[in-house]
């Protein structure tokens, strides 16, 4: 199993507790831009890209839900980071879940984000792979990024949609179709009930990719977890509802 060196970025203050965020596939660390002014005050923040996202390297598949997650592991056991609050949305916060049922050491304080205990079987991933690889991935942003954001999102702030699905257009597809094939697999079910740090789970009240039943599904499943439905918002919540979401960071991570 080769692990990839994976782009990261660290903002905030040097010697301070260190907080990882995971993006959701198909967006770069930059989707997380909202959240760094109410977190890099009191803590150093370490952002990555996923296998073929941004400068990250992006091999040739079959990628894994287990390899994903072992990029950032071996990510923070380069810095020394051996103990660290997490943030990850979608699967981001799917590699999160493997990293603590597998490390669990490695994870104190867990924020979950537009996540799932598994990929419903409505989500056609193995269909947008096949399409990617034949026709690369512009021929599939538009489609990918619907339901990211809500109509009226897209109705208030156009230039943000259009930069999203620029951004899907311009990943690689090798990669892209790659973990495409690894979310249309992934069930974490058996897993779920292994995590043991306090974790929130958010939900976006308008997400039509996974409605808030799936989160309130994965927050049932962890021993010690909170569930919190935030409205007006689509999967990337973090981007539509960014100071509710900055707020719940804070009032979570920022102690």
């Amino acid at each position: 199993m080769a692990l990839v060196p994976l782009q990261y970025r660290l903002d905030g203050p040097r010697h301070a507790p260190v907080v990882l965020l995971v993006p959701p596939f198909g967006t770069t660390m930059s989707v997380w831009d909202p959240q760094l002014p109410v977190l890099t005050g009191r803590r150093r923040v370490l952002r990555i890209d996923h296998r073929g996202h941004g400068a990250s390297p992006a091999p040739k598949g079959p990628y894994t839900v287990e390899e994903l997650a072992l990029d950032l592991l071996h990510l923070l056991e380069e810095h020394g980071f051996s103990r660290v609050c997490a943030v990850g949305a979608g699967l981001g916060a799917s590699l999160l879940v493997w990293i603590a049922a597998n490390a669990p050491r490695t994870l104190d304080r867990l924020v979950l984000i537009a996540a799932a205990p598994r990929t419903p079987e409505s989500h056609d991933w193995g269909r947008v792979a096949a399409e990617v690889r034949a026709s690369g991935t512009a021929a599939v942003a538009d489609e990918v990024v619907l339901p990211w954001f809500t109509p009226g999102m897209a109705e208030r702030r156009p230039e943000v949609v259009e930069g999203f699905t620029e951004g899907v257009g311009a990943l690689d597809p090798g990669a892209f179709a790659s973990i495409c094939d690894a979310v249309a697999d992934m069930d974490q079910r058996h897993l779920v009930p292994a995590v043991r740090s306090p974790t929130l789970v958010v939900s976006a009240a308008h997400d039509p990719l996974l409605p808030p039943g799936h989160g309130r599904r994965l927050a049932d499943g962890i021993g010690d977890s909170r569930f919190e439905v935030v409205d007006g918002a689509a999967h990337l919540v973090g981007v539509e509802r960014p100071e509710r979401v900055s707020e719940l960071l804070a009032e979570y991570l920022v102690r």
